[in-house]
């Protein structure tokens, strides 16, 4: 093959358990989101946009959805006979069947994709963030400091500074100390985890570190790299980036698109965010719809009332029906006459007529406090919510649901369905 100066390693086999129940059947980088893109769209988009042209996908948990998203690549120009983009699933090999067990592992299991290239940068990226970055910028910066590692940081408030890892740099943003989770951070320059290693420090590592149980960048191959006395630099990103990896900050995520002057702007000419769509039919508002400060997918027929909201493609909400503040993914029906308030829906889900959504106190979840909070409802894709039922908040629902599964026809708040097999 044709050697590449740089190439691209998006890491996208997250289980995403945070999401609870829009992640039972689907890989996190493959959630729906701004009503018509999935979350890899974004880093995928950024390959294109900043002209890397080789991209490896290395997937895992739940990948047919995701595999079938990204196929050969076309909706980002990666449809290309030297290059484009692959994807990665763990495989058996001669004597070794193994998943990929950390970041860092998935990667020393596709050296030999990576080798086939003969590249002088590897680029690390996840498929789980929603941001625009020039990696070109970054790659040049790498070059300039003549770095062997570069970290992409961006500053962040110093008490949620323990959840990431930390980098401690001098004037001139060289890594002079790690720190991965630190109790008490000494910076507030957090890791974003997109890194640019050369390629062959990048090799020697993994191979040094390849009987590393659940080997990871942070944890294991930067201090690896600290301990060698490597060149180690930080970027400096200022511009939006989000985690999209629990639903308090996916709902919020989705809710920023649509306030009048975004911070994240999905409409620029100069950042274009590529994805896999199909043609649909011009969206339908019917004579009694009234729709407020939304986004709302091509093809989608509304007869009812729809404020601050993001709505996929496809979607039906039939006369007299109201839904505010929610997430309503694609080919999602609501019936006439329902309440949907503060919920996320995911795809092909059937709402009842008359049901309302999103009521009552805002008690804890009884099962996962931790993922269904926040007074939203989160109902799985594929669902059925009969007609007439109430359903309060931070519950969760998974399954075609029937009458029988409702008490007086209520979930009360901080309650689960999740249908047995779903």
């Amino acid at each position: 093959m044709e050697n590449k100066e740089v190439i691209a390693m998006l890491l996208a086999g997250g289980q995403g358990s945070r999401l609870g129940v829009l992640t039972q059947s689907t890989a996190k980088p493959a959630v729906p989101f701004g009503g018509k893109y999935r979350i890899i769209d974004f880093p995928l988009s950024n390959c294109v946009n900043s002209g890397i042209d080789t991209v490896g996908v290395l997937t895992q948990y739940q990948p047919l959805e995701l595999n079938a998203h990204i196929g050969i690549g076309i909706p980002w120009d990666l449809d290309v006979n030297n290059g484009g983009v692959t994807v990665l699933p763990p495989y058996e090999r001669s004597g070794d069947t193994s998943w990929y067990t950390g970041t860092a592992n998935a990667i020393y299991q596709n050296l030999a994709y990576m080798e086939s290239y003969h590249p002088e940068y590897v680029i690390i990226l996840s498929g789980d963030h929603i941001y625009k970055m020039d990696y070109a910028q970054m790659l040049e910066f790498h070059k300039e400091n003549n770095a062997q590692v570069t970290i992409a940081t961006m500053p962040v408030p110093i008490e949620e500074a323990s959840r990431f890892g930390i980098c401690i740099a001098d004037e001139k943003f060289r890594i002079t100390d790690f720190e991965e989770k630190p109790k008490n951070p000494r910076s507030n320059l957090a890791s974003m985890g997109i890194y640019i290693f050369d390629w062959e420090l990048l090799k020697d590592s993994l191979m040094a570190l390849k009987d590393q149980p659940n080997c990871d960048f942070g944890k294991h191959i930067i201090p690896y790299c600290f301990e060698n006395r490597n060149r180690i630099f930080a970027y400096k990103f200022e511009s939006y980036w989000k985690d999209v990896g629990t639903l308090s900050s996916y709902w919020e995520a989705n809710m920023e698109l649509i306030d009048i002057v975004p911070e994240f702007n999905l409409y620029e000419e100069s950042w274009k965010t590529y994805t896999n769509a199909n043609s649909f039919q011009p969206t339908y508002y019917g004579r009694d719809s009234n729709v407020v400060k939304c986004i709302v997918g091509e093809g989608s027929d509304i007869d009812g009332e729809v404020e601050n909201s993001v709505l996929g493609v496809g979607v039906i909400v039939e006369k007299g029906a109201k839904i505010r503040d929610s997430i309503i993914m694609s080919g999602t029906h609501v019936g006439s006459n329902a309440v949907i308030e503060k919920a996320i829906i995911a795809e092909n889900c059937e709402i009842g007529a008359a049901s309302i959504i999103g009521t009552g106190d805002d008690a804890p979840n009884e099962e996962k406090p931790s993922v269904y909070n926040s007074g939203l409802v989160t109902i799985g894709q594929g669902s059925v919510i009969p007609e007439g039922v109430s359903i309060g908040k931070n519950t969760a629902i998974l399954g075609e649901t029937t009458l029988e599964d409702y008490e007086d026809m209520c979930l009360l708040s901080g309650h689960n369905i999740i249908k047995a097999g779903e």
